[in-house]
């Protein structure tokens, strides 16, 4: 009962949709009704601000933060038995990232998962975390694409743990490998149509310009 009780919960916490929430308490309405139509920080950047999206943005880290303390907890304080503590995390933390791309709440259309992915991560595998955020940053900045950003730092996150588990013989769990490795997946599969505009050169760019708040708001509200 516990290990169902802490799933789920994950799940529900990652399932609440704070992109929406966010962005309509700062008064631009349904987040879906505009831009690419996804709840995340980067269409709440595009429609917000970047001083909205930065909310949404910490707030996706923290369900993948929190979900993996859950597990944690639970581990702790019940008995998780046939799982090791770091497994029931493990599950916690993907039960959040799949909350967050197919919430409930919205029938299932939810974000691309990253964010919470790298809570997840963050919390799990802080140095990994690290270096696959660098190369997201450094992928933004020179060519602005989000996607690319998001895609090619769940890759560095999965070949990381790959090379230190296989060629460094580093002690990193198998599960953790698993974990990067299904992350990585889905971030690709959330991104595939990111994927073809990417490739047909039509992929919006995120722009650095910030949107006049009054007139965002007299168009969104």
């Amino acid at each position: 009962m516990a290990i169902l009780a802490g799933i789920l919960i994950s799940y529900l916490l990652g399932a609440v949709p704070v992109g929406l929430i966010v962005a309509r308490l700062a008064g631009f309405g349904d987040i879906r009704q505009h831009g690419s139509g996804n709840i995340g920080a980067t269409n709440v950047w595009r429609l917000a601000g970047f001083k909205v999206a930065i909310r949404v943005f910490i707030l996706d880290i923290g369900k993948g933060v929190a979900a993996v303390m859950l597990g944690r907890l639970f581990a702790a304080e019940y008995s998780i038995a046939p799982f090791a503590p770091e497994h029931f995390m493990v599950l916690c933390g993907i039960a959040a990232v799949l909350g967050n791309v197919f919430p409930v709440f919205l029938m299932f259309k939810g974000g691309k998962g990253v964010n919470t992915s790298l809570g997840v991560i963050l919390t799990l595998l802080p140095l990994q975390a690290a270096i696959a955020f660098a190369v997201f940053v450094v992928v933004v900045l020179t060519t602005r694409f989000v996607s690319l950003g998001s895609i090619l730092a769940g890759l560095t996150l999965s070949a990381i743990v790959i090379v230190q588990k296989s060629i460094l013989d580093s002690p990193v769990a198998d599960v953790y490998v698993a974990l990067a490795l299904l992350l990585a997946i889905l971030i690709v599969f959330t991104h595939r149509q990111n994927i073809v505009r990417l490739v047909s050169g039509t992929e919006s760019r995120l722009s650095t310009r910030q949107r006049n708040d009054q007139q965002g708001r007299g168009n969104h509200v």
